[in-house]
C-alpha cells in the first residue's frame, strides 16, 4: 500500500458510497475498502434467472424529503413499488401495518371509532398499567387479539425468544391507522431500483477505486497509514474489539 488518500472508507454499503460519491466530487482523493467480495453491502442484489435478488433482505426506498429521493434518482430510475405486506394467521390473511382492512377482518368493525373503541376495550381488559416486558407493551396497546394474532408469532421468530424475555421498549410504539390504507411506509416516494441496488451503489461510486475482499481490522495500522481521516461504517462491537462483548443485534 503506497498511495495517500484524503479518505479512506470502510464499507462500500449506502452510508459508505455515499460519503466516497460527495467526497470526490469535493476534489478529495478516496479509497473505498470492503472484506465483502461485492460492494452495496446489506442491500446487495444479484440478478439469478432475470430476478434481481436481495441477498440480505427486501428493502424498499421511502422517504418523504424530496433532496433526497431527487438524490437517488441520480444513479437509479425507481419502480412504483409500494410496500402492502399481508400477514398468514393460519389461513387468515390480515393487512399491515394494523388498519381498517385489518380491524374488519379481525372484529367485523367497518368505522374509525368502532375499532377505536374495540382496541381500547381489550386495552381496558388486560389492566396493563406498567408493562415489564414486550408481550405486556404490545398487549397496552392494541390489544389482546391484535398482539396473538400478528406481533407474537412474528417477533418472537425474530428475536429467537418469548416475547415475555423481550423488554417492553423494543416496542413502544405500534402503526396504528384508522384509515382504509395499505401503504406500510406512508412515504410519499418509494420504490425499488430499476436493475437492483447493486447497479445504483456501482454508479455512486464510479471513478473511484475500490478494494473487496480487504479486512480493515485485520490490517488496521496498515490501512491507518494510507489516510487522512478513516470513516469507518462497520460493526461498533467489532472495532472496539468486543471490549464490552457482542452487541446482541443491529440497527440503523
Amino acid at each position: 500500500m503506497q498511495n495517500k488518500y484524503d479518505y479512506l472508507v470502510v464499507g462500500a454499503g449506502l452510508y459508505g458510497a455515499v460519503f466516497a460519491h460527495e467526497a470526490k466530487k469535493a476534489g478529495k482523493s478516496v479509497l473505498v475498502i470492503d472484506k465483502r467480495d461485492n460492494i452495496a453491502g446489506n442491500v446487495y442484489t444479484e440478478k439469478i434467472e432475470g430476478i434481481h435478488v436481495h441477498k440480505y433482505g427486501a428493502h424498499i426506498f421511502h422517504t418523504n424529503n424530496k433532496k433526497v429521493w431527487e438524490y437517488v434518482n441520480q444513479f437509479a430510475e425507481f419502480n412504483r413499488f409500494t410496500n402492502s405486506p399481508v400477514a398468514n394467521y393460519h389461513g387468515e390473511l390480515y393487512s399491515l401495518p394494523f388498519n381498517m382492512y385489518t380491524f374488519n377482518k379481525m372484529w367485523g368493525v367497518v368505522t374509525p371509532e368502532e375499532a377505536a373503541a374495540k382496541i381500547e376495550e381489550q386495552k381496558k381488559e388486560a389492566g396493563i398499567t406498567n408493562p415489564e416486558n414486550l408481550e405486556e407493551q404490545a398487549i397496552s396497546l392494541v390489544g389482546k387479539d391484535i398482539f396473538e394474532k400478528l406481533i407474537k408469532g412474528y417477533t418472537e421468530k425474530q428475536w429467537g425468544r418469548s416475547c415475555r424475555e423481550l423488554p417492553a421498549f423494543i416496542i413502544k410504539r405500534l402503526p396504528v391507522r384508522l384509515t382504509y390504507d395499505n401503504n406500510y411506509f406512508n412515504a410519499l416516494y418509494q420504490g425499488i431500483p430499476i436493475g437492483g441496488y447493486t447497479k445504483m451503489v456501482d454508479n455512486m461510486l464510479k471513478g473511484i477505486e475500490v478494494r473487496l475482499g480487504e479486512d480493515y481490522l485485520q490490517q488496521k495500522d496498515e490501512y491507518d497509514s494510507i489516510a487522512d481521516r478513516v470513516i469507518y461504517t462497520g460493526a461498533i462491537d467489532a472495532y472496539f474489539n468486543f471490549a464490552i462483548g457482542h452487541l446482541e443485534y443491529r440497527s440503523v
